[in-house]
């Protein structure tokens, strides 16, 4: 009895994932690592589960215990995605500053040029 509810909680997990996965939008670095980490988590208890007697409940653990992990990781990853991305933007908003500066520099040696 237990073990059907286990397997039945794993498939209905499964199929939250697969209509998460089929959302239209493209995952984010965080849903990645989530569903990576589930994926790889639930591969491994069933494999440590099988050994003892008990792949299902070892699914579910390992895809909990995976999930949580690869939100961690896939977290910290996305945050460092989105720190790249503002460097990125204040150096390019630098750069055009600095070539407005040369521009304005060239004008006004052209002024003093032709005075």
């Amino acid at each position: 009895m237990l073990r059907h509810k286990i397997v039945t909680a794993s498939f209905a997990l499964a199929a939250v994932f697969v209509i998460a996965g089929c959302s239209g939008s493209p995952l984010s670095t965080r849903e990645k690592g989530t569903l990576g980490g589930a994926g790889l988590g639930a591969a491994t208890g069933a494999i440590i589960g099988a050994a003892v007697g008990a792949p299902g409940a070892g699914a579910a653990i390992g895809a909990g215990l995976g999930g949580v992990t690869g939100f961690a990781v896939g977290n910290e990853m996305q945050n460092r995605e989105q720190q790249q991305a503002q460097t990125q933007s204040q150096l390019s908003s630098q750069q055009r500053e600095i070539q407005q500066q040369q521009q304005q520099i060239q004008q006004l040696k052209s002024q003093q040029e032709t005075e």
